[in-house]
C-alpha cells in the first residue's frame, strides 16, 4: 500500500504551510531522509525530507498551495507497489481539506467567499479557543461539533477565516457544528450559528461590533481592475511565498493593535568615539561591531524597568504576559521581502555575543537558511531604517510585540550646547511604535529617554548592564 506523508509540526506555533516547490517529480526514485519539498511556514523555508524509501507516487497539493499541519500532500510507494499500482487504474488521491472546501463553497458563476486557508490573511490558534461567550443565557441551540469535526489531537477543524470570525463574535468555535468536509467548521456556519444565537438572545445582551472594537465584518476583498486599453500593459503576480506571509503579519497588526508613534532624538556622539575605539579590537576577535549592539543592551536595560513595554496581550483569555526575559526580534531586509530573526535573552549576552548573533542571523535570513526557532520567541523589535537613509519612520509592530524601536541614520547636526553655544553633534532620531491598548503614552516616553539616557553616556550602559 502506498504511503501518505502528512504536513509535519514543523515548530510549535506553526499550524499551515504553503507548497513552495517540488523538488523531485511523479516516478522519481526516493531515499528515507532526502529533500523532496520546499515549505514556508511564517516566512521561513525549509526542504522536507522524505520519511520513506521508495517512489512518489502522487503529489496530493499544488505549488502555491496552502495547508493545515497534518494534511495530507503526497503518496510514496515501494518500488516493487509502483507498476502494481499503475496498471490497477489508480484511484485519483484524495484531495486536500482545502481543495474539498473549495469544491463545497463554490457554485458555477459564484464567487468563493470562503475556501480556507488560502483567502485568509489569519491563521488558526495553537490551541482551542477559550473565550468567554458575552451572551446571556438563552434558549437551547443546536451545537456541538459531531466526533468527525475533531482532529485526534483534540483541535476542532475549522477553516482559519471560521476561526477568526468566531473569536470576534465571542463564540466558542467547538459549540458550532460544522457543515464542511468531514464536519468542517465553515464561516457560513458560524454566520448560521450567531444568527440563530442572537434570534435567541435579547438584542441588549450582545455587544456591537463597535462596541467591541472589532473590525467590521462581511466587507468584500478589495478587486483591482485594468483601466481600459492597458491590459497588455500589467504583470499579475501570484500573492505567494514570503511576500504572502509579509501581508498576514502586516494585516495582524494593523487589525490587532492600536498603534501610536512617539518620536525623539539621542546624541550619540560619545557612542560613535567609543564605538571606533572597540571596532579594531572586536575585527581581532572576528567580529563586526555595529552600533546595533549598543542600542540591543539599551533596550534590554531600558525595558527591565518598563515592562509594559516587554509584554504582549492574549485577547481569546484576556490577560496581559509579562515577560521576564529580553528576546529582541531584529528587521532585516532579504531579497524578497522583510524577514525578523531573533537574539534571544539579551540581557544576559556580552556586547561582543549579541554583534557576533546579530552578524550571524542576518546573513541566514539574507541566503534564506533560518529556522522557525529563529524567526519566533520575539519580545521586543528594533528596525534599523537608519541603514537605508530614512529620516524618521512609523514602524508596523511586529504582533504580538507590543512595541517596536526605528533607529535613523546618525547626522552631524548644529544642536545647541550647554552653554548656549551652537555645536556640531552625531544626532540621530529614534521612532517608537507601541500598542496603546498595553503601554500609555507616559510609559512610552520614559521609556525613550532612558534608553537615550544609556546611548548619550555609553559608561552607564556597562554599569547597569553587568
Amino acid at each position: 500500500m502506498p504511503k501518505e506523508v502528512v504536513l509535519p509540526e514543523l515548530a510549535e506555533s506553526v499550524v499551515e504551510g504553503e507548497i513552495l516547490r517540488w523538488l523531485v517529480n511523479e516516478g522519481d526514485a526516493l531515499k528515507k531522509d532526502q529533500p523532496f519539498v520546499e515549505v514556508m511556514t511564517d516566512k521561513v523555508t525549509v526542504e522536507l525530507p522524505s520519511p520513506y524509501e521508495g517512489v512518489l507516487l502522487q503529489k496530493l497539493v499544488k505549488e502555491g498551495q496552502v495547508v493545515p499541519v497534518h494534511a495530507p500532500i503526497a503518496l510514496i510507494a515501494e518500488p516493487g507497489e509502483v507498476s502494481a499500482v499503475v496498471s490497477d487504474k489508480k484511484p485519483a488521491p484524495a484531495p486536500s481539506l482545502q481543495a474539498q472546501e473549495e469544491r463545497s463553497i463554490v457554485e458555477p458563476g459564484q464567487v468563493a467567499e470562503d475556501d480556507g486557508a488560502s483567502l485568509s490573511l489569519f491563521k488558526p490558534d495553537n490551541k482551542p479557543e477559550q473565550v468567554k461567550n458575552p451572551f446571556t443565557k438563552a434558549a437551547p441551540l443546536a451545537s456541538g461539533p459531531s466526533a468527525a469535526t475533531v482532529q485526534a489531537h483534540g483541535r476542532v477543524i475549522a477553516v482559519p477565516a471560521a476561526r477568526k470570525l468566531a473569536r470576534e463574535l465571542g463564540l466558542d468555535i467547538a459549540q458550532i457544528p460544522g457543515s464542511g468536509p468531514n464536519g468542517r467548521v465553515r464561516v457560513e456556519d458560524v454566520k448560521a450559528y450567531a444568527e440563530q444565537k442572537s434570534r435567541a438572545t435579547p438584542p441588549v445582551a450582545a455587544p456591537s461590533a463597535s462596541e467591541r472594537g472589532a473590525p467590521l465584518l462581511g466587507l468584500a476583498p478589495v478587486q483591482y481592475k485594468t483601466p481600459k486599453g492597458y491590459e497588455e500593459l500589467e504583470t499579475r503576480v501570484p500573492l505567494r511565498g514570503l511576500r504572502r506571509a509579509i501581508a498576514q503579519q502586516m494585516m495582524a497588526s494593523h487589525l490587532y493593535t492600536v498603534r501610536t508613534l512617539s518620536v525623539d532624538e539621542v546624541d550619540m556622539t560619545e557612542l560613535v568615539a567609543l564605538r571606533n575605539r572597540l571596532k579594531l579590537e572586536a575585527e581581532a576577535q572576528g567580529v563586526r561591531l555595529s552600533y546595533l549592539p549598543f542600542i540591543f543592551k539599551a533596550v534590554a536595560v531600558a525595558l527591565k524597568k518598563f515592562p509594559a513595554l516587554n509584554s504582549s496581550l492574549d485577547e481569546a483569555r484576556q490577560e496581559v504576559v509579562l515577560k521576564h526575559y529580553v528576546n529582541i526580534g531584529m528587521a532585516v531586509a532579504a531579497e524578497n521581502g522583510l524577514i525578523v530573526p531573533v537574539v534571544r535573552d539579551v540581557e544576559r549576552k556580552s556586547l561582543l555575543q549579541i554583534a557576533r548573533e546579530i552578524n550571524e542571523l542576518a546573513e541566514k535570513a539574507r541566503s534564506g537558511k533560518l529556522t522557525p526557532e529563529e524567526v519566533s520567541g520575539s519580545t521586543f523589535s528594533i528596525t534599523n531604517i537608519g541603514s537605508i537613509g530614512a529620516l524618521f519612520s512609523f514602524p508596523i509592530i511586529n504582533v504580538p510585540d507590543a512595541a517596536i524601536l526605528g533607529v535613523h541614520s546618525i547626522q552631524k547636526r548644529p544642536v545647541v550646547g550647554e552653554r548656549d553655544e551652537i555645536v556640531v553633534r552625531q544626532m540621530m532620531y529614534l521612532s517608537l511604535s507601541f500598542d496603546h491598548r498595553l503601554v500609555d503614552g507616559a510609559e512610552a516616553a520614559r521609556f525613550t529617554k532612558e534608553v537615550i539616557r544609556l546611548l548619550e553616556k555609553p559608561e552607564r550602559l556597562f554599569l547597569e548592564a553587568l
